[in-house]
């Protein structure tokens, strides 16, 4: 979720600029591989967001990327639903979001050379995430907002994802991971003029699946990822980044003994926001892996949608 800070001289068209962002709320099927430009921006306290997405993937595991598994051949589509509210928290702007995602997902793979097939559709794991700008990100009411120009803003957020969607311990892919997972973030963003330069790091920590195909017991090392964002902002509110993230480690163990499957990808892609009025806004994105260590390249393209209310508006 990001609004722009530029100066515009009349109330509609501060306002148009506003309604350029849009907020990506972890729509890409696999955790450590969310590609989120703009997620440490500020915007004024007490507007909430309501965020509807859809995401289509084609290529290898889209959601656990650490499967034991050769040559996945799965398509997914995914539906998301999002709430979203900017708070103050000790004069820092934060926000609370939480993410409920809806998955189909049809393919193949190769498991110990033989073929498996998996056609399921179901809630996947939510999400709750919590940030706060620790730095250059003020916490400010619709008015003073107006005035307000981004220089450096420095954040950080932890997300949890919650073991309640779909899964099936007889089956080897699922929708649901079966475990919960926390990931720490910490991101810096800089205005240079129309241009924006953002860069952050994660963890992406797993508990244990105690239910892993058949009675298992599977362990993951921390995945770390880092991402960037190239973003040009336009003065009628639109604005277009280049992302791109490396994510790597996330090696796995098996009943006591350790699988060599640890991961070391790179992903590419592309956002375009849109506005349509103060309240209204849409995004379009796509990415797609660059190279892969492990058989998770994947390609994905998506659309959400964002409402805006509160807060003054």
């Amino acid at each position: 979720m990001d609004w722009s800070g530029r100066h515009i001289q009349s109330r509609p068209r501060r306002l148009g600029i506003a309604g350029g962002s849009v907020l990506l709320l972890g729509i890409s099927p696999a955790p450590a591989q969310d590609i989120e430009p703009r997620a440490f921006s500020n915007a004024p306290v007490g507007v909430n967001f309501l965020i509807a997405g859809y995401a289509y993937t084609r290529g290898g595991i889209a959601f656990d990327p650490a499967l034991p598994v050769k040559n996945p051949r799965l398509e997914t589509s995914s539906m998301v639903l999002a709430y979203a509210r900017v708070l103050d928290v000790w004069g820092k702007s934060a926000k609370f979001d939480a993410i409920v995602p809806h998955a189909w997902l049809s393919g193949s793979a190769d498991y110990r050379d033989q073929p498996l097939e998996r056609v399921v559709d179901g809630f996947a794991d939510p999400k709750l995430r919590f940030s706060v700008n620790l730095y250059g990100a003020p916490a400010l009411r619709l008015k003073e907002f107006k005035a307000y120009r981004q220089d450096v803003i420095v954040g950080a957020s932890l997300q949890v994802s919650v073991p309640w969607g779909q899964y099936d311990a007889s089956r080897l892919i699922n929708i649901g991971m079966s475990r919960w997972s926390l990931k720490p973030e910490f991101g810096v963003s800089k205005a240079i003029g129309s241009w924006t330069l953002e860069l952050s790091a994660a963890a992406t920590l797993f508990t244990e699946n105690r239910d892993f195909y058949g009675g298992n017991r599977r362990t993951q090392d921390p995945l770390y990822s880092a991402q960037a964002h190239l973003i040009y902002g336009f003065r009628s509110g639109l604005w277009a980044s280049l992302d791109a993230t490396h994510f790597s480690g996330g090696r796995t163990t098996l009943n006591g003994i350790q699988n060599d499957d640890r991961q070391e990808n790179w992903r590419v892609g592309g956002t375009l926001a849109l506005p349509i009025d103060p309240r209204h806004s849409i995004k379009l994105y796509a990415s797609s892996g660059v190279s892969a260590l492990t058989g998770n390249n994947y390609d994905l393209i998506g659309i959400a949608w964002q409402y805006r209310w509160g807060g003054g508006l």
